[in-house]
């Protein structure tokens, strides 16, 4: 990734990010739930040129509005889209069917347990060639307790806890996603030998939240360590510090705070930040001209009974004046996620409007164009392989 340009990620939900975009005259309500609604979707981030892109998940029917509870939610709003399909399975179902894009589905790590995430992701790493990662998420809503019955709802409210446990959590499956070596597997049919057991390790974890001894079923994923992700909500702390001590990607809804994470990298590992990849977030709403785009997202409030605000930055207007905002950024993070406000608007704008605006400008680069050789997404985002943390060195007779 050259320094003169920038690293493009979608985010996907739904019909896309405003919850009445379901009704926009280009949605495909009744396609929600196939694989083809986001085999179209994925492929138009990829025609745009975008590095990756998340998929949003949560355990409510759909995404709450600011303020409301999910235990009214499905019962209070008939008119908004509800069910929801698991993103991790909706990636690794379109992997094959895409060449570059990293895909990153959401994981909620509050109800979830980690040696199932570890293996589902690195799963996910091998059916795409390498460019998988994982958006980590944490869920107080105490109501959302009883649909597993695992803890009580005091704990499940206390964010500072469930962001130590998300940490730990990250800690675990990059643990199990090492626990094999990466020539652990021989498969030597002459000698009948397919594994060395020798390169299989225990990780033996105990900690606050887990107690894991692993090793994982699923042999080490192409990147080593498929990339982890978190978004910062605005002013939150606990999800800064998480970003800052577990993370590769973090998504910010202001970037006021990107500010706040070189303080909470200064007091634990400041060389992390050479290594964290960093991204502010936009919901756009484009048309053109401007007027239009504005009239569109007023209608979806109108629609939705309400002015949506769910406290991430907004962008209305054309793609070109969505081009010099993301110009005069440029430098400021290594990248922007735009979050169509309608799929099936929006993001086709994106494709054909604003990306090839961005590459006339020099600030993105040509699918074809990208770094000779980067085929996973580490690569695509100038990031090293790591080392196995198992690896024993090399000693005199090569035993290891």
């Amino acid at each position: 990734m050259s320094e003169s340009t920038l690293s493009l990620a979608i985010g996907l939900r739904g019909a896309g990010r405003h919850p009445a975009a379901w009704r926009d005259p280009e949605a495909r309500p009744d396609a929600l739930l196939r694989a083809s609604y986001w085999r179209d979707a994925i492929s138009a981030a990829e025609r745009a040129g975008a590095d990756l892109v998340t998929l949003d998940d949560g355990f409510e029917p759909r995404p709450l509005l600011p303020g409301e509870s999910s235990a009214a939610a499905p019962q209070v709003r008939t008119d908004l889209v509800n069910g929801r399909l698991d993103t991790v399975l909706i990636a690794a179902r379109i992997a094959p069917l895409t060449t570059r894009i990293g895909l990153l589905p959401t994981v909620t790590v509050t109800h979830t347990e980690p040696f199932h995430t570890s293996k589902a992701i690195a799963t996910l790493d091998y059916v795409s060639g390498g460019r998988a990662g994982v958006v980590l998420a944490v869920d107080d809503r105490p109501e959302n307790v009883g649909l597993f019955g695992r803890r009580d709802v005091e704990v499940a409210s206390d964010r500072a806890a469930l962001h130590r446990e998300a940490a730990e959590y990250a800690e675990v499956i990059g643990r199990l996603w090492d626990s094999w070596e990466d020539d652990a597997e021989i498969r030597d049919v002459a000698t009948g030998r397919f594994i060395d057991r020798d390169r299989s390790h225990y990780i033996d974890f105990e900690g606050e939240f887990f107690s894991v001894r692993g090793p994982s079923i699923t042999p080490r994923p192409p990147q080593g360590q498929p990339l982890i992700a978190t978004t910062v909500s605005a002013g939150d702390q606990a999800s800064l510090e998480l970003l800052g001590g577990s993370a590769d990607i973090g998504f910010f809804t202001s970037p006021d705070d990107r500010a706040t994470l070189d303080t909470v990298l200064a007091a634990s590992d400041s060389n992390r930040r050479e290594d964290l990849r960093l991204y502010d977030d936009l919901i756009v709403y484009l048309d053109d001209p401007q007027a239009s785009a504005a009239g569109r997202r007023a209608q979806y409030d109108d629609w939705l009974g309400t002015h949506f605000d769910d406290g991430t930055q907004e962008f209305v207007g054309t793609a070109a004046g969505l081009a010099d905002l993301i110009e005069e950024r440029a430098g400021a993070a290594q990248g922007v996620r735009l979050h169509p406000a309608a799929i099936g608007h929006d993001l086709r704008l994106i494709a054909d409007d604003l990306a090839p605006e961005l590459r006339r400008r020099g600030l993105l680069l040509a699918p074809e164009a990208k770094p000779p050789g980067a085929h996973t997404l580490r690569e695509t985002l100038g990031l090293r392989h790591p080392i196995n943390r198992y690896s024993r060195t090399t000693v005199s007779g090569g035993v290891r």
